[in-house]
């Protein structure tokens, strides 16, 4: 912090502050000030980094395990003089690392376009005159003056407020623009205590300081500047955000820690940055497997040089055929491709991502996706709009509610409806709702299908009706739209609704609007304003005094003026003497009935505001018919309490944040998903715990949930921060929702989550949800949001909506789910390969030197072209409909699951089986066991049964492998009824034509083999095989055996109930269930996946409904049948 404060400058008085800057409130800084303060402060602007430098990218592209693998590999081939192998490795390793560099540069590229920028310019006195400055220049000690509109340049210490209120959502996650204040009354959270030390109050409670980057919605002030660039407040949550923290264990302080602290931390250091350096110990789940596969496969391949070697008795020099029979065997168990394979179906998922308004910034995040177990939101502008509405309204004179209903843009007045009901009846989306969890039992199973009005027959209640304009709800409009300082118009250019002003005033006037009694065209009337008492934070109420035009449709007196005030309830309802249009005396009986309404409006997260009018006696006229004796000075504050009394109260009003239509059924998916969704906010704990319940993250009966965890679903940050880390770790579950939520209490929360061993995403949009963005597994920041923010994550979606997070979980698990097939299909390869050379090493030639059985060059045109591109379809496979009811991949067993793991052994086992009887029938069969000489590096007559042998073993191996890419499109169900709901007799071509680029990969594979067999000099100089004629016989029924092998396997797997990947179970309640009763009311199955544009028509205000089913197997019957309850 600039200068030498004695304290914080929020509890130094604006003088004390000055002197300790040596500015001058009144003149500003000099010249010369300014220049000396340039020279010692760094310019005023956020350090969180721009672009990754290009050579970053490239390098990082080439630290990659496979590619560490294949440049040992290729340097082998050169160095013992095979060019055409080394020369296809090195083009290898170059289309992974371009596509990869392409993929990531890009990326970068598109976050420029969405790095938001500051305020560009601040209004400064500076000798005492008012200059315009850009931001970058403002230094500590500046005066700076603000009005509305205005983004605050930096940290200041106000001392003159006017009205100033300061949206600081982005920072402190709080929803309601805050009032600001000059004085140092800031007392302590929860109590009448002044707070006297800088830690007792949070940065949101000091409201005699303006935030950087927040933004004036309402008054004007001055401020001097106290802190600047990176030691604002926003600054330090940016700093966090990059600020590297160093693991436990890794300190080489011996007086602290011990003597034998240099030598452990000195080691682990060590062990982390070759961990790093070779991506053993950084980077997400599947990139660590991937490495740790790389390196593997690497020491196999030496083993198997090794054994190669042994088996023919390491002659002395080592004849090249032999290191080429090695180098064959290593490149046999390297799968070359699927560093390309992955890496472009990362670009393909991505690409997709893109249209759906996603940026993935990191190619690996996608994939981490797929494993993402607990989701760490903020409410305010995520899983809300950022906007308010006025959802209710009462009127004491009728004692009726008016609901809005069915508003899809809070700013708009034309969407929707407003109906009307008695405040004696509840409304229907507050009617109580049957309880599934009492129904539910063992002994007695009932379907959610049974209605309520047959099973519980009620007296019928007469439905909600459409709002007509009734006196006393004309006199609550007329006040609510005139005592407001918001515009709410309609931009014909643009065709969409504009607004300004204060969210609370905008969302009153919107609702005026609704029945075209919006300020402007009240005033059109010829309504006259005559004074204004503005909003004051200590008495939170704000009135205006206007004269009524003549005739006017409210019947009111054109002889008198007329008062109209809004404010909190508790401070209205004790200036008011009298109820309703109808006159009815205030009594306590009266208030009690005020304050439970209030009460009622609030627990549904609103904020209540009440709205009264007066009749003045006669025009009024400031300084002659105030109400204040003329004698006595000018006193507003003796004009304001004498205008603010004998008021009569016209109705509340409840306005609130409205969730986003999409949320809750994007909740509920996760849910199904095995996904935890926590809320993370800076609201007020029963503002947070409304939304949550309307949301579905909490039950709206918290009993469902086990005593120790409904305990802590919803906790105050002050609670979950008094706790120690082991303390966290000894709840049963953590917190659901956490309010009044500082940036420390979301980091402590991913840290806690990652105790727990989740793998959680931390989405957000403010500035204060950056430190929990860069220290979470994946980063999910909004387009619209802070540029701190979105320069911590990985992924950013541009769109800003929740749902997209869901959009993306499902790419991610849709990708991961065909990376494990196109991993099994290539490594499946890869043994089966190995297998054929081992066993070919028993197979001596004349020399005394092993014969392969199938070539170095067919192993790699196998390995590059022939399993590449149905690699490739493999990755372009459509999400199955079960993607969303199983649970996240394990993050320590990756892509390798049992299933993939036997299946590859299983399905290699068969390859290399088959294609071992198929060159020991020809040579063995046929020609007698004739090998031949030197048969490894040319063609002879001798050669003939080796070459036709070894043609047969390579279109058969062919065959195989892209028959294997049809068979692994599903893992369990048989390659000739993919598709269980087909009524087809025969699917099988319908099924595999579905993907087009795999099914056309197949059939040109399959062409392919002849022309490499028959083509001349092709087929025996580079290929070392030859044309082969009877051989397809026993190609043909090789290729039937392995296929009848597979669906063997299959159908065991199938009946035994062996290596399944086991849906998600459901308990009692699941979040965001009660948000879609309606959708499981229209026979939805969950292996549909609705559009988003009819989930959203889904939404539900009933009551608590537990899960309804469990998700059907693929054996199971078709998709259209209702699903049926199980017990719990």
């Amino acid at each position: 912090m600039a200068g030498e404060f004695p304290k914080h400058p929020f509890l130094l008085t604006p003088e004390e502050t000055a002197q300790a800057l040596g500015t001058d409130i009144d003149k500003g800084l000099t010249s010369a000030q300014v220049k000396e303060l340039q020279s010692k402060y760094p310019t005023n602007e956020l350090d969180v980094g721009g672009s990754i430098a290009w050579y970053t990218i490239f390098i990082r592209q080439l630290a990659n395990a496979m590619i560490l693998v294949l440049f040992f590999a290729m340097a082998l081939s050169f160095g013992v003089g095979d060019y055409i192998e080394g020369g296809v490795l090195a083009a290898v390793i170059v289309l992974n690392v371009s596509i990869g560099f392409y993929q990531e540069y890009g990326a970068e590229k598109k976050m420029d376009a969405l790095r938001a920028l500051s305020s560009p310019s601040a209004n400064v006195l500076r000798d005492g005159k008012m200059q315009v400055i850009p931001n970058a220049e403002v230094v500590p000690g500046d005066i700076i003056a603000l009005k509305m509109g205005d983004t605050v340049p930096a940290d200041m210490r106000m001392f003159e407020a006017m009205n100033l209120q300061c949206d600081e959502s982005s920072l402190t996650g709080e929803a309601m623009p805050i009032e600001k204040i000059t004085t140092t009354e800031i007392y302590v959270e929860g109590g009448e205590k002044l707070a006297q030390d800088e830690g007792e109050v949070g940065i949101g409670d000091r409201i005699n300081i303006a935030y950087a980057t927040t933004v004036v919605q309402k008054g004007r002030g001055r401020g001097i500047v106290i802190c600047t660039g990176m030691q604002t407040e926003v600054g330090k949550i940016a700093a966090s955000t990059s600020k590297k923290r160093r693991k436990p264990g890794r300190s080489m302080n011996w007086k602290k820690y011990g003597k034998a602290a240099p030598v452990k931390g000195a080691f682990r250091r060590t062990y982390d940055f070759l961990g790093k350096f070779l991506g053993l110990t950084e980077g997400t789940p599947l990139q660590i497997k991937l490495a740790k596969l790389a390196y593997l496969l690497f020491f196999c391949a030496i083993v198997l040089a090794m054994i190669v070697f042994s088996v023919n008795k390491w002659p002395n020099p080592l004849p090249s055929e032999l290191v080429i029979y090695a180098i064959s065997t290593g490149i046999a168990i390297i799968p070359e491709s699927l560093v390309a394979v992955l890496t472009i179906s990362m670009v393909v998922a991505t690409t997709v991502m893109r249209k759906a308004n996603v940026v993935v910034r990191d190619l690996s995040a996608l994939e981490a996706l797929g494993g993402v177990t607990n989701i760490c939101s903020d409410k305010t502008g995520t899983l809300t709009q950022g906007a308010m509405i006025a959802k209710k309204v009462w009127t004491p004179a009728s004692n009726s509610i008016y609901t809005v209903r069915d508003s899809k843009s809070p700013a708009d007045p034309t969407q929707g409806r407003v109906t009307v009901s008695s405040a004696d009846v509840p409304a229907q989306e507050e009617e109580e709702k049957r309880d599934y969890d009492e129904e539910r039992t063992t002994a007695a199973i009932k379907f959610d299908g049974v209605p309520d009005e047959k099973l519980n027959p009620k007296p019928q209640s007469s439905p909600e009706a459409e709002a007509e304009l009734t006196p006393d709800l004309r006199m609550f409009l007329l006040s609510a739209a005139l005592c407001n300082l918001a515009t709410v118009r309609f931009d014909d250019k643009e065709e969409k609704w504009k607004t300004t002003g204060e969210p609370t005033e905008i969302a009153l006037q919107v609702f005026a609007h609704r029945f075209d009694l919006g300020k402007k065209n009240v005033e059109a009337t010829g309504w006259k304003q005559t004074a204004e008492f503005p909003f004051d934070s200590s008495i939170k109420r704000m009135s205006v005094i206007y004269d009524a035009p003549e005739n006017n449709e409210s019947g009111l007196s054109t002889e008198n003026s007329h008062i109209f005030t809004k404010g909190a309830v508790e401070r209205i309802i004790d200036l008011c003497s009298h109820v309703g249009t109808t006159d009815v005396p205030m009594t306590e009986e009266y208030k009690e009935k005020i304050l439970k309404q209030m009460t009622d409006f609030a627990s549904q997260g609103q904020r209540v505001l009440a709205i009264a009018y007066r009749a003045w006696n006669g025009r009024y006229v400031a300084g002659k018919n105030d109400g204040v004796d003329p004698s006595l000075p000018k006193n507003d504050e003796a004009q304001r309490s004498a205008v603010e009394k004998d008021l009569i109260l016209l109705g509340l009003a409840g306005i609130y944040d409205p969730p986003r239509r999409e949320t809750t059924p994007a909740i509920f998916d996760c849910a199904q998903a095995g996904i935890k969704v926590h809320m993370l906010t800076g609201d007020h704990p029963e503002t947070a715990r409304a939304i949550a319940r309307e949301v579905g993250i909490i039950p709206r009966d918290l009993s469902v949930l086990p005593a120790g965890v409904a305990q802590s679903a919803v906790m105050k940050a002050t609670d979950f921060d008094k706790l120690t880390d082991e303390e966290i770790d000894a709840l049963p579950e953590l917190p659901l929702v956490i309010a009044r939520c500082a940036p420390e209490t979301k980091s402590r929360m991913v840290e806690a989550l990652r105790r727990r061993d989740a793998f959680m995403a931390m989405t957000g949009d403010g500035v204060n949800d950056a430190p929990s963005l860069s220290r979470a597994d994946v980063g999910i920041a909004m387009g619209s949001g802070s540029d701190v923010a979105k320069s911590a994550s990985k992924i950013v979606l541009t769109d800003d909506k929740f749902n997209s997070i869901v959009a993306a979980i499902r790419e991610g698990r849709r990708m991961f789910a065909n990376i494990q097939k196109f991993v099994l299909h290539l490594l499946s390869s890869n043994v089966g390969e190995v297998i054929l050379l081992i066993c070919g090493l028993a197979f001596f030639d004349e020399s005394g030197i092993s014969v392969f059985p199938i070539a170095p060059l067919e192993i790699l045109w196998i390995n590059m072209v022939t399993s590449s591109f149905p690699a490739f379809g493999l990755g372009r496979e459509a999400a199955s409909a079960e993607v969303m009811r199983k649970p996240p991949h394990d993050k320590r067993r990756g892509v390798f699951t049992n299933q993939i793991i036997v299946d590859m052994i299983v399905y290699g086992i068969l390859m290399g089986a088959t294609t071992l009887s198929t060159f020991i029938i020809v040579v063995f069969g046929k020609y007698d066991g004739q090998l031949g000489r030197d048969c490894n590096k040319h063609y002879s007559e001798g050669c003939i049964p080796v070459f036709r042998a070894r043609a047969a073993v390579f279109a058969e191996l062919t065959w195989m492998i892209l028959l294997t890419a049809w068979e692994i499109k599903d893992l369990r169900r048989s390659m000739f009824r993919l598709n269980p709901d087909s009524e087809s007799k025969f699917p099988f071509f319908k099924d595999v034509y579905n993907n087009k680029f795999l099914f056309w990969a197949v059939v040109i594979g399959a062409v392919s083999v002849f022309p490499t067999v028959y083509i001349p000099g092709l087929n025996r100089n580079v290929f070392k095989h030859t044309d082969i004629s009877w051989e397809w016989g026993v190609v043909f029924g090789m290729t039937i055996f392995y296929v009848f092998g597979i669906e063997v396997w299959k159908w065991v797997k199938r009946t035994l109930n062996i290596l399944d990947d086991h849906k998600v179970r459901q308990g009692k309640w699941s979040q965001g269930e009660e948000g879609q009763k309606m959708r499981f009311a229209k026979s939805m199955s969950f292996s549909s996946l609705k559009s988003w544009a009819s989930r959203s028509k889904a939404q539900s205000n009933g009551g608590l409904t537990p899960s309804t089913t469990q998700p059907r197997s693929t054996s199971q019957a078709p998709q259209n049948r209702v699903p049926q309850i199980s017990p719990v």
